[in-house]
């Protein structure tokens, strides 16, 4: 459940899992042991959490049912008193997930088994391989920002790195294995380099990393997760713009359009920055696609607030939103704070936003039309099409052939059905 880098380490736990003798399969099956990897980031994630444990029920009510992840380690009460759950694992605990599976019963209520978040200062690799079309490969775990709104640093801990060393094999793994794709993922990927343990200074910047991973020969194609606004500098943009395994994609959290909210949000960075983040972005690659996050309703966020959101994304040359509910969280700074806004204005200025995406999507991909771009088609042959995503991030659609899944392809852009997918006129 959750992020990307939920998805790289419950990979490499069923990786880990596997060695030890055990068969994974679907979770739609019936198994034996259910684990789920939970996220906390809103209330509605930790609700589905508690459809996922009825939905394991129902296939095996015998089920033995373990829960990792943020929500475990921030909430391990809470989620041990659920019914089904019967073990529960911090986020240092989860790594050793295999000890526990030798001693399984099933429990009235679940056990806890914590750890105290300010003694994480290590960092465990891991990376997902499953369609082998693309892979996410965890660089970075942790953040030291202390945004008012976010748990993240009570459910992972401060940040911390993995080796530039690791970093690399692990990339030539991947890449030997017949991925095309890596997408780097971590908590607060831009501050790679440091450690978690105190006056040891950072090992490499994130820019290194990058100047090293695009080095690596094996490596067909490059894409970065999100990165905060205030850490993706120049360097990173020209050496992007110069690769040839780096695509033209970026995801950039904005969360407010308002320097007053993002102040009370304890943002590290204003509107002006951002606008000029864009502007860099756009003069170095005009063919770029550029995401963004983006809270609506959070304490305070007035009418003038919201419209001064709303208009600062029409006007600046982003692609998409990804667009958010603020949801109150214990243990934050913003869940004491005053001028909590009605559900029902928070649902109509999340659809407001969601109208604009559309928006700025379908731009975005009328002004690609007729262009040249390269494809990573996927593997999956749905109904007759294959599926796959150009270098700056737009969704193609193609007849099948067999000769096309899980590779790089030319393409010239022709036009979007009425789905919102775009269709090539040709492959070059």
């Amino acid at each position: 459940m959750g992020c990307k880098l939920n998805l790289a380490e419950t990979s490499s736990l069923s990786k880990t899992i596997r060695n030890q003798g055990y068969k994974a399969v679907s979770f739609q099956e019936t198994a034996d042991i259910y684990i789920i990897n939970t996220c906390s980031v809103t209330k509605n994630a930790e609700k589905e959490f508690r459809n996922v444990v009825s939905i394991a029920l129902k296939k095996n009510s015998k089920a033995f049912i373990i829960a990792i992840g943020c929500y475990a380690q921030v909430q391990s009460q809470e989620v041990a008193y659920i019914e089904g759950v019967d073990l529960v694992l911090g986020v240092s605990e989860k790594f050793k997930i295999t000890d526990y599976l030798q001693y399984l019963s099933k429990k009235d209520v679940g056990e806890i088994n914590p750890c105290e978040i300010e003694s994480v200062d290590f960092h465990v690799d891991s990376y997902s391989l499953g369609d082998r079309t693309r892979a996410f490969l965890k660089v970075q775990d942790g953040c030291d920002y202390q945004c008012s709104y976010c748990t993240i640093p009570l459910a992972r801990g401060r940040s911390r790195s993995d080796s530039m060393q690791n970093v690399l094999k692990n990339a030539k793994e991947i890449a030997k294995s017949g991925v095309k794709e890596i997408v780097l993922t971590g908590i607060n990927i831009g501050d790679y380099g440091k450690v978690a343990i105190e006056n040891k200074k950072p090992t490499h910047t994130f820019f290194e990393l990058l100047e090293a991973l695009d080095r690596v020969e094996q490596i067909k194609r490059l894409r970065i997760s999100s990165i905060e606004p205030n850490l993706l500098n120049n360097d990173i943009l020209l050496l992007i713009a110069k690769s040839k395994k780096f695509v033209p994609h970026f995801h950039i959290p904005l969360q407010s359009g308002s320097n007053e909210i993002l102040s009370k949000m304890r943002r590290r960075y204003f509107r002006d920055l951002y606008k000029n983040k864009v502007e860099n972005i756009k003069s170095l690659m005009p063919q770029a696609s550029i995401g963004t996050d983006v809270i609506v309703g959070f304490p305070g966020e007035s009418n003038e607030h919201f419209l001064k959101t709303f208009h600062f994304l029409n006007e600046i040359q982003v692609s998409y939103l990804h667009v958010f509910t603020f949801s109150e969280r214990e243990n934050t700074e913003a869940f004491r704070m005053y001028g909590v806004i009605p559900k029902y204005i928070r649902h109509k200025r999340n659809n407001a936003l969601r109208n604009l995406s559309e928006i700025k999507r379908q731009k975005f991909y009328d002004s690609q039309i007729g262009t040249e771009r390269t494809v990573l088609f996927e593997s999956e042959n749905r109904e007759g099409f294959l599926y796959g995503f150009t270098d700056n991030y737009i969704r193609v659609k193609i007849p099948y052939n067999e000769a096309i899944p899980n590779s790089l392809q030319n393409v010239k852009l022709k036009t979007i059905d009425k789905n919102g997918i775009m269709l090539i006129e040709k492959i070059l």
